[in-house]
């Protein structure tokens, strides 16, 4: 069977899926989330030794740094992957809720109720934990999923679905309720971008490339979890201690994550004073700098930037810094360079706060605090399944809520319009 035909064959499956999956319980949704949990725990011997293949064969392939680092699993990240199945579990069903009614002055009963999207893809790289995270979130949501993992996690993604999969069903979901695209064919991500008639969502989580190739041809519906190239602005009332560690964390504690600072903005009349101390901390934790002359002239170890370095998403131990004249050139230069992902101000001036959270349009503004929380786990949404850039129907960390639509339900008893 080629590539296409096995594609429209999962989509086809899912469509049937998604619709016993409306009508499931919660309680029923919340047992298979349990269970996928324990035997995550329970198979983790299965999931490293797929992991192992997996990773050896990029090393292989010469990857190396941040990129392997966000494949290989461990003990704690396997944790992790259980630990948000029972958070979801625990979350309110988001389906069925009524939003709003009235009842008309012709009697019609009208209420606005959440209700599933249907079926969702997620097409995303490197990270095997997406396997997970989308597929509980989609299940909680009341959505079928189709997964296409990157071909360098292929054999964890296929484990992981597999595995998660089983435990469904094994509390009466049905097999079709999660599928993953086995074929490492690049193609496959545009024949599922070309089936409107099935899938009602594509979630893309990856790099610019993934983004641009996916908008040249896709029919179904797109939210990008595109990249982030985030900026962390020291404002010239800044607290330079505070500055410092805000700086550092956002971008050492995940360097290869989408909310991880590449950009270090500094108001021009702290950075003799911030700069060659807050250097001395990032050099000193493995990190290269690239600044402008200005910066360079304070810290001349580091490297000079040139126009490519503002617009880079490094995801890795790689910062870009610029001395700045305002907070107006600080929030001018995100407006360019930025990918309205996440955007902080380290501040201890409030007009100066107020003004940034204004002028700053991306999915996630920060006062005060590391960019690093731009995430559905530290936003109480218990996973995501991308965090979107884009403004229609969801923007920032998607959790459950933004893989539902709304339906009106109208109750009559004979009422004809006249």
């Amino acid at each position: 069977m080629d590539t296409q035909t096995t594609i429209e064959s999962l989509a086809r499956r899912a469509k049937t899926a998604s619709i016993e999956l409306r009508t499931l319980s919660s309680a029923t949704k919340n047992a298979a989330l349990e269970a996928m949990a324990r035997a995550i725990i329970e198979r983790k011997a299965e999931i490293f030794a797929a992991n192992a293949l997996d990773v050896e064969g990029a090393k292989q392939k010469g990857l190396e740094g941040a990129l392997l680092d966000r494949m290989t699993l461990s003990d704690k990240k396997i944790a992790a992957m259980a630990d948000g199945c029972h958070q979801v579990a625990a979350l309110p069903d988001p389906t069925g809720r009524v939003l709003s009614g009235e009842i008309r002055p012709n009697g019609l009963k009208i209420e606005k109720i959440s209700v599933p999207l249907g079926v969702l893809a997620v097409i995303y790289e490197s990270r095997p934990n997406v396997t997970v995270d989308a597929a509980i979130l989609a299940l909680k949501a009341g959505n079928a999923v189709i997964l296409r993992g990157g071909s360098e996690a292929i054999e964890t993604n296929k484990t992981l679905a597999r595995i998660i999969g089983e435990a469904a069903t094994s509390v009466g979901i049905g097999a079709d309720a999660i599928q993953i695209v086995e074929s490492t064919d690049r193609s496959a991500s545009s024949h599922l971008a070309q089936l409107p008639q099935y899938i009602d969502l594509i979630v893309p989580r990856g790099g610019e490339g993934l983004k641009k190739a996916l908008a040249k041809v896709a029919t179904v519906p797109i939210i990008f979890a595109a990249g982030g190239v985030c900026h962390v602005y020291v404002d010239e009332f800044a607290e330079l201690d505070m500055a410092q560690s805000i700086a550092f964390n956002s971008k050492t504690q995940g360097p290869s994550a989408c909310n991880a600072a590449e950009t270090l903005l500094v108001h021009r009349a702290v950075a003799p004073q911030f700069l060659p101390l807050m250097a001395q901390k990032l050099i000193a934790g493995g990190v290269e700098l690239r600044g402008d002359d200005a910066s360079r002239a304070l810290v001349p170890q580091m490297g000079e930037a040139n126009e490519e370095d503002w617009d880079a998403e490094y995801l890795s131990l790689i910062l870009a810094v610029k001395i700045v004249d305002s907070l107006e050139e600080a929030v001018e230069h995100i407006s360019t360079h930025g990918t309205a992902h996440s955007e902080a101000i380290v501040t201890q001036n409030v007009r100066r706060a107020e003004e940034f959270l204004a002028k700053v349009d991306a999915a996630a503004v920060y006062v005060n605090a590391s960019t690093r929380f731009s995430d559905g786990f530290e936003f109480g949404l218990g996973a995501e399944v991308g965090i979107s850039t884009q403004k229609l129907h969801s923007r920032g960390p998607m959790g459950l809520e933004s893989l539902t639509s709304t339906k009106y339900v109208v109750r009559g008893d004979g009422q004809l319009r006249g």
